[in-house]
């Protein structure tokens, strides 16, 4: 019998969590949150550097920042040395959203990730970032994954 393969595992764990992370166990969409944790690790970036890190359409990023900017948590800024651009950043309610989804998101980890330790855990989150620095070039550590060490 064969196993399946380490993407069909990734695909099927990352689905484990969509299901769990409900809008309103976190107060916000997945995709918000994925979007203001890396405008809060990556700092103020270009709307089209946003929309390439998450990999979506144009028209699909400005529906997703129109959202964070109907709720306060991100703005846009036209880019004073190009007008033609516009900066995103996370505001000070973004920020506050971040940690009430960061500690529901605590749950959700402990309840998928219930079959590791500590130590397997954080070489799972090691191997993840190695993966995606791989894929993009760059990942920041988050502030969060480099505070938090859950067990």
């Amino acid at each position: 019998m064969t196993t399946p393969g380490s993407m069909v595992l990734l695909t099927r764990l990352s689905r484990a969590v969509y299901r769990r992370a409900s809008e309103k166990l976190l107060g916000v969409r997945l995709r918000e949150y994925v979007a203001l944790t890396y405008l809060r690790d990556q700092g103020p970036i270009p709307q089209q550097d946003l929309g390439e890190a998450m990999y979506l359409d144009p028209n699909n990023l400005v529906l997703l920042l129109n959202d964070l900017e109907d709720e306060g948590y991100a703005e846009r800024q036209r880019d004073r040395s190009d007008r033609r651009r516009h900066i995103v950043s996370v505001t000070p309610a973004g920020e506050r959203a971040l940690e009430r989804a960061e500690r529901a998101l605590e749950s959700i980890e402990d309840d998928v990730l219930a079959g590791l330790n500590a130590n397997e855990r954080e070489t799972l989150r090691r191997l993840l970032v190695q993966a995606l620095e791989g894929v993009t070039g760059s990942v920041r550590e988050p502030r969060v994954a480099a505070t938090r060490r859950r067990g």
